[in-house]
């Protein structure tokens, strides 16, 4: 029973100090890039020019104080980085709001920015978000309190408001020639596609419905949208207990009349439901006459493309693999995509950098091997490809290599601390294993080896549509998870980071299982088959497997030591859901009265068994609960009401609360804390005390 003495060669600290960049971005025209940079939580803009792109840091932001850059873009001609500095755009409520886990007086207003490319001080622009640049690189549009405002890109002059109007105004789009703004007006069960020209015209709805239309996208020539549409809300009550349909359609708008015509219309199945991956629809009108967009018909979210006047798409990216990170290329010819496609085994649980032309079926890969890539970026002289390069070992750094072929190479790499621990690190041995309903679950194997029989954690990953992968992941989150698994194998644990049901990377049903979260919870099958394979290896104690997870992982932690405290010994639940019915039954289409019989009263009650709150009284093992309250993904309340419903059954928790921090651990101070944390309970709980 007994296992060596462990001690680690690398600490938390050390193992989450690596650089973690996102952001990539490149200008329309020359050879110019800029991405975000994270390292320790002092977070920067970073820039690159051809040929040789060297790295250099562009702001000088010192402090871990929580403040992220999203939103980077660079002018056309390359001369000026415009970003958002402050927020949380990860959120799903009060993205745009400031945030101040380090304890500030006065808290960082949400701002856009402008630096010179060149180098200097960044100058704010104003309060708000969502900015983009005019063609000719003189002016910046923005959203501000529900309206687009529009500033010169070097701050000479103060903001203003283009103009008012009812709804939530946003998404704004420029015509190529920058004459004309497209945006979006959403109403509550309706939105609209607006255009404005100028002070002296009014607004041109373009095809107004009673529809919810989004995504405008400008024609070349600047005379017509493309735009989705899905139906408004309302209609008869659809089922609470099976897989919902949102058909949705593409319509075309002429800019001068407001007359539309629809182009296409997903067939009404789940599998033509408007796509849930990384930018959704990733709706383009690209060349030759081509829309592009992302669909799952073929049970894989792939790329397809229909002319304006066609009325049958071509699927662009064929193969039983899913495309993520889209780019078009300014040509509008070529289409770059991360993918966990090629012909290395495994590859299904990589990513690579793909391309495929807008108007033919002839995808390539064109990062074969062992490591992952992923969100390339084509420079503007189209010379280069930039993107993010990892192994499981190396985490991930800016590459570049040449559009015309050949071998790419790492030219972020000095950005890695000395002190990283990179040769100290295993590589995850992909395994497979079945639930007891006969559904295959893919997994990743974290083992330093040792003697003896060892205890084990499964990782179970949030979202849930995301992918653990065979090395370090583009996602931030999921990039320090795994940083931390590999902190953990190093500390003698076997750990097992589980692709459960409702994640990505597998195809449509398996992202879209039945019966699965709050109509059923049949994911957590995956959950519980996880401790019984771990239980089958001969260097796993079966009495000292524990779990944790954060978000959907904490939910599935909770619902697995509830259900199973005989499986599982003991689990840390990071920020998890633990009453699907809390919000008064406002995921079941709300709570408004209304005489038209429907099934949410027996969706509630699945809810409520799905639920870890129903299943208090069997729950047995030692839990440590972490969360911080200023949450805007899952509500602090899910975690206050589950300590007084473990007081009462007198289970045995520890609670580690983070004031004034989000749900993504803004400050790093505080995901090392939380970290920190995790482990030492796991290894009090699951090691033999001495």
């Amino acid at each position: 029973m007994a296992s060596a003495a462990w001690a680690a060669d690398f600490t938390p600290a050390q193992v989450s100090s690596f650089p973690y960049g996102n952001e990539l971005t490149a200008s329309a025209k020359g050879s110019r890039i800029a991405w975000a940079l994270n390292e320790q939580g002092k977070r920067n803009l970073w820039v690159a020019e051809g040929p040789n792109f060297q790295p250099r840091q562009l702001t000088r932001y010192t402090r871990d104080d929580a403040q992220e850059l999203t939103q980077v873009t660079l002018t056309p001609d390359g001369s000026h980085v415009v970003y958002v500095r402050g927020g949380d755009h990860g959120s799903n409520w009060d993205d745009s709001l400031p945030v101040n886990p380090a304890g500030d007086p006065v808290p960082t207003r949400v701002q856009v920015w402008n630096i010179p490319f060149t180098g200097g001080e960044p100058k704010s622009l104003g309060e708000g978000e969502s900015p983009t640049i005019s063609p000719d690189g003189t002016r910046v549009a923005y959203v501000r309190e529900r309206q687009i405002w529009v500033v010169p890109i070097d701050g000479s002059k103060p903001a203003k408001r283009l103009f008012q109007a009812r709804g939530d105004n946003g998404a704004p789009e420029w015509s190529p020639d920058g004459a004309k703004l497209a945006f979006v007006s959403a109403r509550g069960d309706h939105s609209l596609i607006g255009v404005y020209a100028g002070d002296d015209q009014p607004i041109t709805w373009v095809g107004a419905s009673a529809a919810r239309d989004s995504r405008p996208r400008w024609s070349p020539d600047g005379q017509r949208l493309v735009f989705a549409r899905m139906p408004g809300t309302g209609g008869a009550p659809a089922s609470r207990l099976t897989r919902p349909v949102n058909a949705w359609s593409l319509w075309i708008g002429e800019v001068a009349t407001g007359k539309a015509r629809q182009l296409y219309q997903s067939p009404a199945t789940p599998r033509g439901s408007m796509p849930t991956t990384d930018g959704q629809l990733n709706l383009h009108w690209a060349a030759k006459g081509r829309i592009v967009f992302l669909s799952y018909l073929d049970g894989w979210p792939h790329l397809y493309s229909i002319g304006e006047n066609e009325d049958k798409p071509l699927l662009l990216t064929p193969g039983r693999y899913m495309v993520e990170h889209v780019t078009l290329s300014g040509d509008g010819q070529w289409l770059f995509y991360s993918a966990n496609a090629g012909s290395t085994p495994g590859d299904i649980e990589r990513r690579h950098i793909g391309k495929a032309p807008v108007d033919r079926a002839a995808p390539e890969v064109l990062t074969p091997g062992e490591g992952l890539e992923w969100t390339p970026v084509l420079t503007g002289d189209q010379q280069h490809i930039a993107y993010f390069s990892a192994t499981a070992q190396r985490p991930a750094v800016l590459a570049i290599m040449p559009f015309a072929g050949g071998a790419g190479r790492l030219v972020g790499a000095a950005q890695i601390p000395a002190d990283f621990p990179t040769s100290k690190l295993v590589t995850p041995k992909v395994v497979t294993y079945k639930a007891e309903d006969g559904v295959e679950v893919h997994a990743t194997l974290f083992d330093q080896g040792g003697t003896g029989q060892r205890p084990a954690i499964v990782f179970v990953h949030g979202g849930p549509p995301r992918q653990m992968l065979q090395g370090w992941h583009y996602g931030d989150y999921y990039a320090h998870c795994y940083a931390f698994n590999q902190y953990l194998a190093s500390r003698g644990f076997v750990v097992l980071a589980i692709n459960y049901r409702l994640g990505i990377g597998y195809g449509y049903d398996f992202h879209q299982p039945p019966a699965a979260g709050a109509q059923g919870a049949s994911e957590y099958l995956d959950v519980k088959a996880a401790a019984l394979y771990l239980r089958t290896r001969p260097e796993v104690d079966p009495k000292r497997i524990g779990v944790y997870g954060g978000s959907y992982g904490g939910y599935l932690t909770a619902l697995a030591l509830g259900r199973n405290s005989d499986l599982f010994a003991a689990g840390v639940d990071i920020h998890g859901v633990h009453d699907m019915t809390a919000d008064g039954g406002q995921r079941f289409g709300g709570t408004a009265w209304r005489y038209e019989k429907t099934d949410s009263e027996q969706a509630a009650a699945v809810a409520w068994k799905s639920s870890p709150v129903s299943s208090i009284s069997t729950w047995k093992s030692p839990v440590l609960l972490i969360h911080a309250d200023d949450d805007r993904n899952v509500r602090f309340s899910q975690t206050t009401d589950l300590v007084r419903r473990l007081d009462a059954a007198k289970v045995e928790y520890e609670l580690l609360v983070v004031p004034d921090d989000t749900h993504h651990w803004m400050r790093h101070a505080n995901r090392l804390k939380v970290n920190e944390a995790t482990a030492e309970f796991l290894e009090r709980k699951l090691k033999p005390q001495r």
